[in-house]
């Protein structure tokens, strides 16, 4: 098990997307804009289904780190704070999903 955490990742996609675009992806991505780093998101998204429904174990993990670096960037750009994020989550653990899901409006 890592000691690592998505709050450190927080971190390190902040201090990379300071860096010169030339010399880091982070900070490409982040000068490209949220039209760009979105797209690579969904592309993300779409690679790790892929993974989890037809590929190894390994892939699906690569997959899901990539999966998770790129909504960081998106939440750069955004000025979202990974706190602010996980504070919704927290919220929404005070009923089941089932129950959350039946009180929505039809859509």
């Amino acid at each position: 098990m890592t000691s690592f955490t998505l709050a450190d990742l927080e971190r390190i996609v902040s201090e990379r997307s300071q860096a010169d675009p030339g010399t880091s992806w982070t900070a490409k991505l982040v000068a490209a804009g949220m039209p760009k780093a979105a797209k690579k998101l969904g592309e993300e998204a779409v690679e790790t289904v892929i993974a989890a429904t037809s590929q190894s174990r390994g892939e699906l993990v690569g997959e899901t780190a990539d999966l998770l670096y790129h909504l960081m960037v998106v939440l750069r750009i955004a000025d979202i704070p990974l706190g602010e994020v996980m504070g919704e989550l927290e919220g929404r653990t005070v009923q089941s999903g089932l129950t959350e899901k039946a009180s929505r409006t039809a859509e």
